[in-house]
């Protein structure tokens, strides 16, 4: 389950409303998604470098206190603030939904794809965001959200990589293409010279972030790279984008590529990213189309950003979550959750809107559970099943409650520790040498408290 951090403060004031930490915890579980933890990067910062090192680095961590939420791994649109929010004022009722639009342009932008692309990440899609202002909270998150898409349904990039550039800087149309990497040579990004894709891979072989994704091409034939009109480099993905069009917070016109194995997941990624950050669009919610070319010389047009409809009975829906709402009740808990809904067939059905936010809704058990979220799981009448099963405890767990039971009555506190522990734990708290201990050491552990 990913987890988003977001800042206390400007959280609570893009909700016009200030809650305490257990008002905004029970809030997050009404929604659907779990407050796991309250903090600050100076208390994140202790626990990963200990309060020693923390200290030295004292002015560079904030006490801003930050909300850490678990999102679930299929909400692709609640993995930034511009989303979780949205989606919060919805559920709230205090906004609707917003419509995404995609316009097509009457000279629109070209991406090109040559065949020899099927051999290595054979799909691309593409849009552009027109007339964005970013802020420094805005343009963090929206460099955030890529890495979270990235490592989330992009499967550390192996599925679909993401490419952001300053449009104004490059003159298309663009093509996307397959060559050899000694043939490919470029400025990446935030390097001062150029290197050829050859260099480049020993370059990050040596990199704690960028040479976790170099396995995805390093032993193919030839790797794959977006150049413009003047054959300058946008990005050889899914490693590196070119330093030449980088985007910044003066940047005014985005262009968004995403190179992909797998075409759905491509075009989910695209849409997410369009539709949370159109918002700072001087048009919001509306993005402009990129014609990509197949090597087939199909043409083809993104973002989608597709709505489609999906007919449920009321009778299906209240047998499944166990309530007994009329349909026009049930149209209101969906229309929570960012789903337009309108009852039909005289009451027996809603026929929902699935906008392009919610690539999680696959079929009516989907549409269900968020009528189950809005209507509130502790709402919900406990039944007994109609169904009768006979069951029984395995026996080792019948025997471990009555040896807890009986240890316990003798006077001992029973531990429920974690697997992981910090090498003073098991060294210098119990007395002994490290060396001395069997332990099994973690090579990069994220934090001090979980070494051995």
């Amino acid at each position: 389950m990913p987890t988003i951090a977001v800042p206390r403060d400007a959280l609570f004031e893009a909700l016009g409303k200030t809650y305490t930490d257990e008002e905004f915890d029970e809030l997050c579980f009404d929604f659907g998604i779990e407050l796991d933890e309250v903090t600050s990067e100076k208390e994140m910062l202790i626990r990963e470098m200990g309060e020693e090192k923390a200290e030295a680095n004292d002015q560079k961590a904030s006490e801003q206190v930050i909300y850490k939420i678990d999102i679930p791994a299929n909400r692709y649109d609640l993995l930034c603030m511009e989303g979780l929010v949205r989606g919060l004022l919805v559920f709230l009722r205090k906004i609707e939904a917003p419509v995404y639009k995609a316009v097509l342009p009457s000279r629109p932008h070209r991406l090109l794809v040559k065949p020899a692309t099927a051999q290595v990440r054979p799909f691309v899609v593409a849009a552009i965001l027109r007339n964005i202002a970013f802020t420094q909270a805005s343009y963090n998150s929206f460099i955030d959200l890529q890495d979270k898409l990235h490592q989330n349904i992009g499967r550390k990039r192996s599925l679909v990589a993401i490419g952001t550039h300053d449009l104004d800087t490059l003159k298309g149309p663009f093509t996307y293409e397959a060559l050899p990497p000694e043939q490919i040579k470029f400025v990446p990004l935030n390097q001062t010279r150029e290197f050829t894709a050859v260099e480049l891979m020993d370059l990050y072989s040596k990199d704690s972030h960028i040479r976790h994704y170099l396995h995805i091409i390093q032993d193919k034939p030839v790797y794959p790279v977006i150049y413009d009109k003047n054959r300058v480099v946008l990005s050889m993905p899914p490693i590196i984008n070119g330093d030449h069009s980088k985007i910044s917070l003066s940047t005014r016109n985005v262009l968004i590529e995403c190179t992909a194995t797998d075409l759905k997941k491509a075009k989910i990624v695209l849409d997410t990213l369009v539709t949370m950050f159109s918002e700072y669009c001087e048009t919001p919610y509306t993005a402009e189309c990129v014609e990509v070319v197949r090597a087939d010389g199909m043409v083809e047009k993104y973002p989608e950003l597709r709505y489609r409809n999906e007919v449920v009975t009321v009778c299906d829906i209240n047998r499944g979550v166990g309530i007994n709402e009329g349909a026009e009740s049930i149209a209101k808990l969906l229309t929570k959750m960012c789903l337009r809904s309108q009852v039909i067939e005289g009451g027996k059905s809603i026929k929902i809107e699935i906008p392009p936010t919610r690539a999680d809704v696959l079929h009516g058990c989907d549409i269900m559970e968020d009528v189950a979220i809005a209507y509130g799981f502790n709402n919900i009448t406990m039944t007994l099943p109609k169904t009768s099963c006979v069951a029984k405890q395995l026996p080792v767990n019948k025997l471990s409650d009555q040896l807890r039971e009986g240890v316990a009555q003798a006077g001992f506190t029973e531990a429920l520790t974690f697997a992981l522990c910090s090498r003073d734990d098991v060294s210098v708290r119990l007395r002994k040498e490290l060396a001395t201990i069997p332990a099994v050491h973690i090579s990069n552990p994220k934090t001090l408290e979980f070494q051995v």
